[in-house]
């Protein structure tokens, strides 16, 4: 069975960080692309941060960039997500995605979010 589980979210000031986790199971992990996603309340789901298989390459959406790091250990089935200099405009749901394409097939799952909220 597959389970992407995240947690860490919580309210944090202003200024404040958070580091979300996102522990994976019942697939061959260091085979996925990682992602991180987050959806404020009226708003499509956005691309936060993604990671390749083994770690060696990280994309952020213009947003974060030089704020939040993204990172996989592979021996534990985890992602990372270290946010710092938080925002009130961070507020929304994260969500972790795990993604493989082989052999015309696409494997595409999702954890159930956790709430991260930037207010003083």
């Amino acid at each position: 069975q597959v389970q992407l589980v995240e947690s860490g979210g919580g309210l944090v000031q202003p200024g404040g960080s958070l580091r979300l986790s996102c522990a994976a199971s019942g697939f061959t992990f260091s085979s996925y692309v990682m992602s991180w996603y987050h959806q404020a309340p009226g708003k499509e789901r956005e691309l936060v941060a993604a990671i390749t298989r083994i770690g060696g390459s990280t994309n952020y959406a213009d947003s974060v960039k030089g704020r939040f790091t993204m990172s996989r250990d592979n021996a534990k089935n985890t992602v990372y997500l270290q946010m710092n200099s938080l925002k009130p405009e961070d507020t929304a749901v994260y969500y972790c995605n795990a993604k493989r394409s082989v052999a015309g097939m696409t494997y595409d799952y999702w954890g159930q979010g956790t709430q991260v909220t930037v207010s003083s």
